[in-house]
């Protein structure tokens, strides 16, 4: 497992994240996702066996906001 930032423009409420977090949550390989809509972040914990960066930010980016690795 391995847990990754992302930080994330275009969220407008704490729906936003919350949106974020399902979408996630649906995906194959997160094992735990956290959204703060307060420091417009999202840490992720994945397998990398199963998934990468890559195919989260564009889960992220299909839910309709910007993205990029924080770390």
């Amino acid at each position: 497992m391995i847990k990754k930032t992302f930080k994330i423009e275009g969220m407008h409420c704490s729906s936003c994240a919350m949106n974020i977090d399902g979408e996630l949550e649906d995906t194959s390989g997160v094992k735990d996702v956290r959204t703060n809509y307060a420091k417009q972040v999202t840490e992720v914990e994945f397998d990398e066996g199963l998934i990468d960066e890559g195919r989260i930010i564009k889960v992220i980016k299909k839910a309709g906001y910007s993205v990029s690795i924080v770390n």
